[in-house]
């Protein structure tokens, strides 16, 4: 059996001390976020299925030095996730950047850019038009 590796782990910081029940990790092909204390919730998304990632730092995060990373992925569970109060963030962005696009490759996944849900093809010019 194959042992997947841990590409990054943090905990969710308060006053940028990892002081949390909130755990975020990344293993070689899933995104975990790991909740709570006495009840233990873990959610995870694969990597893949990630769309979108931004990178969010208000005032108080710059002084402790930590940010927020925003997750849009079509999940169904968990279409959006905030990883909040990391250290890095830029660098684990870039980290996690690299992970998703490794697995659409690996998995041979692209997915066009869908302009307001149609195609190029004007119907409308046809109508009223018969073949003869």
């Amino acid at each position: 059996m194959k042992k997947t590796e841990c590409t990054w782990y943090d905990r969710k910081r308060h006053l940028g001390l990892p002081i949390s029940f909130t755990k975020y990790y990344i293993f070689e092909d899933r995104f975990f976020n790991e909740t709570g204390f006495f009840t233990t919730n873990i959610e995870e998304i694969l990597l893949y299925r990630i769309r979108d990632i931004s990178v969010q730092i208000n005032l108080w995060q710059k002084i402790f030095g930590v940010g927020t990373i925003v997750l849009i992925s079509s999940d169904k569970t968990m279409p959006s996730l905030e990883v909040k109060n990391i250290k890095n963030p830029r660098g684990v962005k870039e980290i996690m950047h690299q992970e998703i696009e490794r697995m659409k490759d690996s998995k041979r996944i692209r997915v066009g850019e869908i302009l307001d849900g149609h195609d190029n093809c004007d119907l409308d010019q046809y109508e009223g038009e018969e073949e003869n």
